[in-house]
């Protein structure tokens, strides 16, 4: 998997070129919008909405897009959620990258880990589980949870442990389906609901 992770980012690398592009001063005014559900500064209070500070500016762009998508379609293609489906509708290619931009600069508050799901946790995270056949997570995330930015995975260390989690019970039930070649529901089909709650509150703190 590790292999597999950076031939892809080298295959994507042109990707940084295309995200560039976006203004950061613009996008904090059109970012007004967002800070109700995502708070000013993409730290968000509701642990239901997930933190957008120090995102990948590449990563929030493809899901503005496909919300976008999701909008034009009825939910059939893109990534489906009824709020931000409205939000991307009316969204032009620049608007995404400015957004993107502004909150990819904005620093993310980092979150707590439980004692008692450290240990477990830190094993899922960096070594998976052969027995269950799951990949571990630092192979695409890093070990801080920071991602990959060219190879479009995302930064998931510091986020709130009820987002994460409903997020891979999503990508497990087939909800979500916006992931790169499946990947993500691949990995989290073999998740027990015990893993998915320990890993996604190990990762709250993960920095």
């Amino acid at each position: 998997m590790k292999k597999y992770c950076l031939l892809l980012a080298l295959f994507l690398a042109h990707m940084g070129s295309v995200f560039a592009e976006g203004d950061p001063e613009a996008g904090k005014n059109k970012a007004i919008a967002c800070a109700a559900c995502h708070g000013t500064d993409g730290n968000s209070a509701l642990d239901m909405n997930p933190k957008i500070a120090g995102q990948h500016a590449g990563y929030l762009v493809k899901q503005l897009q496909e919300f976008k998508l999701a909008s034009q379609t009825g939910g059939k293609e893109g990534r489906n959620n009824l709020v931000m489906n409205g939000f991307a509708a009316g969204l032009s290619d620049q608007d995404m990258k400015d957004i993107a931009a502004y909150f990819s600069e904005q620093t993310l508050k980092i979150g707590e880990t439980p004692e008692d799901v450290i240990e477990r946790g830190e094993a899922l995270y960096r070594g998976g589980d052969a027995e269950k056949g799951i990949t571990a997570c630092i192979a695409c995330h890093g070990p801080d949870g920071k991602g990959m930015n060219l190879a479009g995975f995302p930064a998931i260390g510091g986020q709130h442990a009820t987002y994460t989690e409903s997020q891979l019970k999503m990508f497990r039930s087939g909800d979500r389906n916006n992931d790169l070649n499946g990947m993500m529901r691949d990995i989290s089909a073999k998740l027990s609901d015990e893993d998915i709650t320990i890993l996604s509150k190990y990762l709250a703190g993960l920095h």
